[in-house]
């Protein structure tokens, strides 16, 4: 059985109630149950975070053992080189992932710290971005 984490960061746990009109009006909750249901071979974990830190704990509590990690990284993703040095200290592969097209969005946001240090990115198909990084682990 594959195992993969999906870890999110900061703000992804008041997806449902954050900018519905970016996000959807989806809980990540709901959406996980019918991953896992849709995956019955693959062990899906999840892991939420606000805090830099635990989300660099986490990579590194599970970057030698499972098969890919899906990650949504937030608004880290555009400041953080301490994610980036964390993936690539690993050896399991990373799938960035976003909801949003973040290239149609603020120029802030059109440079990802972490996406070099990733085996691909997947963006800008709302939650079934999360589907597709899964997808590409089987």
């Amino acid at each position: 059985m594959k195992k993969i984490q999906i870890i999110n960061g900061p703000n992804l746990n008041l997806l449902g109630k954050r900018e519905p009109a970016v996000y959807g009006n989806a809980s990540f909750g709901g959406y996980l149950e019918t991953l896992r249901s849709d995956y019955p071979e693959c062990e899906i974990a999840y892991f939420q975070s606000n805090i830099e830190g635990e989300l660099i704990n986490k990579i590194h509590e599970v970057g030698f053992d499972f098969d890919g990690i899906v990650l949504n990284a937030g608004a880290y993703t555009h400041t953080s080189i301490a994610l980036r040095d964390a993936i690539q200290a690993v050896t399991t592969p990373v799938v960035e992932v976003h909801i949003s097209n973040v290239h149609a969005r603020e120029p802030f946001r059109h440079v990802s710290m972490i996406s070099a240090a990733c085996r691909g990115v997947i963006l800008g198909f709302g939650l079934d971005s999360y589907r597709l990084a899964v997808e590409s682990f089987r």
